[in-house]
């Protein structure tokens, strides 16, 4: 994965609607936005930010394959 493209530039995932966020991400982070970044290998990062317009923390939340990225989503 490229560190950097997150460092530089936090909204260069994909936004996930907040109707689409899985229950398990709100309950166990406590979460209000949800992005995914595409990795190589058909896996998936997970992602929120948080903080001001001065100050963005990207937090990691996992990485997982394809197959189990499908089933946390329910597709």
């Amino acid at each position: 994965m490229q560190h950097s493209n997150l460092n530089a530039n936090p909204l260069c995932g994909i936004h996930i609607l907040k109707r689409l966020i899985p229950k398990v991400y709100i309950q166990k982070y406590g979460i209000n936005n949800l992005w995914k970044y595409n990795l190589q290998g058909a896996w998936r990062l997970m992602y929120s930010i948080a903080g001001s317009e001065v100050d963005i923390i990207t937090i990691l939340l996992e990485w997982l394959p394809h197959k189990e990225y499908d089933c946390r989503f329910k597709y």
